[in-house]
């Protein structure tokens, strides 16, 4: 913990991840979550570098294209650039209309930046799992391999590597996971399960942690060789956004002290989400904080973080081909 602790106070205050300036010229990108916090930053990031879309894509229609207009009042971009569609995360009909729609609307898809995440501090059921699991990581993956054939036809057609890119967390490294230690087979039974809420205060980092797990998994069953989409984790460090709107600790007066004395503005923290979605094949599967590649480490790390993510993506592709058989098949 003191390690961790350390490290994270010296990263918030002594290094920031560079400007983005990769040109996005021609591409077409999807923005999850992008309403408001990093999200939006990195719309408005992408627009400057040139992109020719930008779809915004989250829960309320309304608030989406009041974000499209502040990105568009501060860039000059043409208004037909920013497209607002409606995604919640927390549905998996939802998550499945928006997929068939990109697919089948969109010329192309260079780069799907999977943004959208909550933090509760209350038990809440989404769809057939406890809301933080249905939404950081279960509708998060089923959207990925819906749309990754959309993706590498998109890197096919144009001679191109395209990117899904997700958000994840330095959190990931705190999670204790008490659920891995169920039977196989039971790890999604136990996270769903009310009895073991008082273990919801890991929940968020054990999101971040299967998200790592899985991106790693994706990457080998879709070598780049096959494919040439790039699937990686970025991870912006603590920033000041809206994730801790549901959690009930972010309304204490100290950690809003601490939120205004080390959180990093939502641009800085956004430039990690552009770098992953144009980053090189060397990225493939990487989990990259601050624009640099990392190892995993806790309980992702060695053969027992082998073991636990070939635990995890065997209940996790069960769960997914339950929803939409064959979603799972990346040849």
């Amino acid at each position: 913990m003191a390690a961790f602790l350390a490290a994270f106070i010296k990263r918030q205050f002594f290094t920031e991840p560079p400007k983005p300036t990769t040109s996005f010229a021609g591409k077409t990108v999807i923005v999850t979550g992008s309403n408001t916090g990093l999200g939006l930053e990195a719309c408005r990031s992408i627009v400057q570098l040139g992109a020719k879309q930008v779809i915004i894509a989250c829960r309320n229609i309304e608030k989406g294209k009041t974000a499209a207009t502040e990105i568009q009042q501060s860039t000059k971009c043409s208004p037909e650039t920013l497209q607002v569609w409606q995604l919640d995360m927390s549905s998996y009909s939802s998550v499945q209309a928006f997929a068939q729609r990109a697919s089948s609307e969109l010329e192309r898809v260079d780069a799907l930046m999977l943004n959208a995440g909550v933090m509760m501090s209350t038990f809440q059921l989404a769809e057939d799992n406890e809301s933080t699991i249905t939404t950081n990581v279960i509708s998060l993956f089923l959207l990925a391999l819906l749309m990754h054939p959309k993706l590498r036809e998109t890197a096919k057609t144009f001679s191109t590597q395209t990117h899904i890119t997700v958000t994840g967390s330095e959190l990931y490294e705190m999670a204790k996971f008490k659920e891995a230690n169920v039977p196989d087979g039971q790890i999604f039974n136990a996270l769903a399960d009310e009895t073991r809420k008082d273990s919801l205060s890991d929940r968020y980092n054990v999101s971040k942690l299967l998200v790592n797990l899985i991106v790693r998994q994706i990457a080998l069953l879709s070598p780049l060789g096959s494919s040439d989409v790039i699937v990686n984790v970025v991870a912006p460090g603590f920033c000041v956004t809206r994730l801790g709107n549901d959690n009930e600790l972010f309304e204490k007066a100290w950690v809003k002290f601490i939120v205004r004395l080390l959180a990093r503005k939502p641009e800085v923290g956004a430039r990690t989400l552009v770098y992953g979605a144009s980053a090189g094949p060397e990225t493939h599967g990487q989990y990259l904080p601050d624009c640099k590649i990392a190892p995993l480490v806790g309980l992702a790390k060695g053969e027992a973080g082998e073991k636990l993510q070939n635990r995890v993506w065997t209940e996790l592709r069960h769960k997914l081909e339950a929803t939409r058989p064959g979603v799972t098949t990346l040849s």
